[in-house]
């Protein structure tokens, strides 16, 4: 990945903060990546595993949590943009079907 910061879009469907939040999350998630694959090139012996295994771990916790705050920022965002209760109920289900699919 290069230097430039990412640029980020307004819009409605997460906040400025929300984004930058799950954008600082997966580059600590992308640096355990680079980390493991230092680890694999460097690996010498069959000890050398439970490292990767364990760094593999806690970047799949990594990636499970920023999907968590994904989704729940998600749930903020739009069931407080709902300008009806059956708006918010339509944005719930749009929600729990992303949960149903990805998780």
């Amino acid at each position: 990945m290069s230097d430039t910061p990412t640029k980020m879009v307004h819009g409605t469907a997460l906040t400025d903060e929300q984004k930058k939040d799950l954008l600082h999350r997966l580059a600590r998630v992308e640096g355990q990546i680079r980390g493991v694959q230092k680890l694999i090139a460097n690996a010498a012996g069959p000890a050398d595993c439970n490292g990767v295994a364990q760094q593999l771990a806690a970047a799949r916790k990594a990636l499970d949590r920023a999907f968590i705050t994904l989704l729940t920022g998600a749930i903020v965002t739009h069931t407080a943009a709902a300008a009806t209760p059956e708006d918010a109920q339509q944005s719930a289900k749009d929600i729990a079907a992303l949960l149903d699919k990805f998780s």
